[in-house]
């Protein structure tokens, strides 16, 4: 029962990131702009996302 808490919080920012992403998408296709992703894009997202995974992974195997 100790772990529900943070069961709760996770999956509120999980919540929140969907949200967010689905804001975004909605905003520049409103504007009319294409949704890609490219170089840049790629740059500034692999180093969001390799260190948040890796510490998920940690604390997964490690808990």
């Amino acid at each position: 029962m100790e772990n529900s808490k943070y069961a709760i919080f996770l999956a509120f920012g999980v919540l929140w990131v969907a949200t967010g992403s689905v804001a975004v998408v909605a905003l520049m296709k409103a504007d009319g702009q294409p949704i890609r992703l490219g170089k840049w894009g790629l740059v500034v997202a692999v180093p969001i996302l390799v260190p948040l995974l890796a510490a998920f992974a940690f604390a997964a195997f490690y808990h």
